[in-house]
């Protein structure tokens, strides 16, 4: 037997075996692509600065740092 814990698919909360499961940490493809298209929709967010560049930041590099 595993020595691993069991833990929780991150969006429906079933268990979810690690071991042998294609989608890990997810309990199925389905929940893995509920998972993708809330980073494609920007649902999610990872906190820090704005990495987008305005046009007038493009003339001057010196701007960027």
């Amino acid at each position: 037997m595993s020595s691993r814990t069991p833990m929780n698919c991150p969006i429906c909360k079933t268990p979810a075996n690690w071991e042998g499961n294609h989608w890990r940490p997810f309990c199925s493809e389905r929940c893995q692509l509920i998972d993708l298209g809330a980073w494609a929709s920007e649902e999610y967010r990872v906190p820090g600065q704005s990495l987008l560049v305005t046009p007038s930041e493009l003339d001057d590099p010196e701007d960027l740092s």
